[in-house]
């Protein structure tokens, strides 16, 4: 093989260092942004929601409070999809308006960002800050494909084990797929002289297809997955009283987890097989890199040791009881003493802090609308509808319906702020177990993701390299759900229940 892939390495700190992994990649997954003369109706409809709401008044039995806060938060999240502004400003907004309005006190609007969860999140992607500085997420990636990689679903299998592996301690899925997996994606299957158009099918388009879909697996199989599964859980609780913690969500997810992780690419490999199936080259590159990298740096040792034991302390939380959100601290405060941060890392992390800014306040409005009765007038209405219904067959359909509800969504995030309580609510008002109801929405929260290109946050980044047509993504990711929502809605259930979780 002639062709000279550029190098992977370069392409990976490229994505890492820019604030937006999309746009490190070379795409961008919002449009540039608008000014004045074209977001003023976003804002207007954003303001109409709130009003509209307000003025239809308070059912009897809510306060006028309550009633102004469920006005600001279907509001924010509406804000949130239309995104007249950054999703971590509108959040803002709905922060200041609750503020202003004299919903809450300042004290109780801004509670939210002295909350332990949103706290292990920021420590979590300053972490995960430290895995691409040091190059050890580069390393994992090439060690795997060097073992893995001499054929085209093997080289598919490596980067997603890559990202899998990450996915135990990176809430950030950019970060991973797109900082870490995606430039190296791109470099192989240049390197097999496959680029968007007529050489697509060689291989490039195979692996972009292969690698995101097991992306949003691997965000659904660990609490860590994306940014937000601490934001379902949090929802989980305020509902229910069951707890997902870090270990809950990793064992009752790891067996169909791992039986996606294996099917997914094997299916898609069968629907849109690449014409180079024989991929020797790919392990050649890789220890051509692993040889330019040289022995481990003091920087990857030091992160490997922070990852693998706050990966313990997590899991074994239960018997040392250090919070979850200690242990990423005392990992944070580990890098800076060691210098494998800087300050200046810790400070420049604009998307940590972003996502700081609109879960701190969503956390705290999501919170304070659980306790306001709002919720529970909800679920007596829903009750309503369902009744008479086997429970079984409410969750069934429900989950569906909340599956495939996603393709009006551009954000895992917004999708389950806006829908998972609701849902949640009236899958046990029709009288299903409420762990079952939760595991089967929170993972569901997650898969959905698969289809379309916007699902998430590296959806963009993946179809962006224009290797597959929008028709052809949107048809491989139905049938994806397809063998998931079948993996997890069988698998899932009977390994729950070999558990005892339901």
């Amino acid at each position: 093989m002639s062709a000279t892939p550029p190098d992977a390495g370069a392409l990976a700190n490229s994505a890492a260092a820019s604030d937006d992994p999309a746009e490190g990649a070379g795409v961008r997954t919002t449009p540039p942004t608008d000014g004045p003369p074209r977001v003023w109706w976003r804002w207007l409809v954003v303001v109409a929601i709130a009003a509209a709401i307000i003025a239809a008044g308070a059912p009897d039995g809510i306060s006028d409070k309550s009633w102004w806060l469920l006005a600001i938060f279907i509001a924010t999240i509406v804000g949130s999809i239309l995104r007249p502004a950054p999703a971590g400003a509108v959040v803002l907004f709905g922060v200041c308006a609750i503020a202003v309005t004299g919903t809450m006190t300042p004290a109780d609007a801004l509670k939210g960002y002295s909350d332990p969860l949103v706290w292990l999140v920021l420590c979590a992607f300053f972490i995960s800050r430290g895995v691409m500085k040091t190059g050890l997420g580069e390393r994992i990636a090439y060690l795997f494909i060097r073992a893995l990689g001499k054929r085209s679903i093997g080289l598919a299998y490596a980067l997603i084990g890559t990202d899998t592996i990450l996915a135990t301690i990176l809430p950030s899925n950019s970060a991973r797929a797109g900082g870490v997996i995606f430039p190296i994606a791109r470099s192989l299957a240049q390197a097999y002289d496959s680029n968007p158009g007529p050489t697509a099918r060689r291989l490039g388009a195979f692996l972009m297809v292969a690698v995101y879909q097991a992306d949003v697996v691997a965000c659904a199989m660990f609490l860590t997955g994306q940014a937000s599964n601490v934001l379902i859980a949090r929802f989980a609780q305020d509902v229910t009283g069951v707890e997902l913690s870090y270990t809950t969500w990793m064992v009752a997810g790891i067996v169909p987890g791992i039986l996606s992780l294996l099917a997914v690419p094997y299916v898609l490999f069968r629907l849109a097989p690449p014409t180079v199936t024989h991929t020797p080259l790919a392990a050649e590159l890789a220890q051509g890199v692993l040889d330019r990298m040289g022995r481990p740096t003091r920087g990857e040792w030091m992160m490997l040791l922070v990852f693998v034991v706050v990966a313990l302390l997590w899991m074994t939380t239960r018997w040392h009881g250090i919070n979850y959100a200690v242990v990423a601290l005392m990992g944070v405060c580990f890098l800076l003493a060691t210098g494998v941060l800087a300050w200046d890392d810790v400070l420049s992390d604009r998307a940590a802090w972003d996502v700081f800014i609109w879960y701190g306040g969503l956390v705290r409005m999501a919170e304070a609308l659980g306790s306001s009765g709002v919720t529970q007038r909800f679920a007596e209405v829903a009750g309503g509808v369902t009744m008479g219904w086997q429970w079984g067959a409410a969750l069934v359909a429900l989950v569906l319906i909340y599956f495939y509800a996603h393709y009006a969504f551009a954000s895992i995030t917004a999708h389950a702020t806006a829908m998972f309580t609701p849902f949640l609510v009236v899958v046990i008002a029709a009288g299903a177990p409420p762990q079952l109801a939760v595991l089967a929405l929170a993972y569901a929260s997650n898969l959905d993701a698969s289809l379309t290109h916007y699902g998430t946050t590296t959806a963009p980044i993946y179809f962006g390299a224009r290797y597959v047509s929008q028709r052809e993504w949107w048809r491989l990711g139905l049938i994806t759900s397809l063998v998931t929502l079948t993996i997890w809605g069988t698998v899932g259930p009977i390994w729950w229940r070999v558990l005892g979780m339901w």
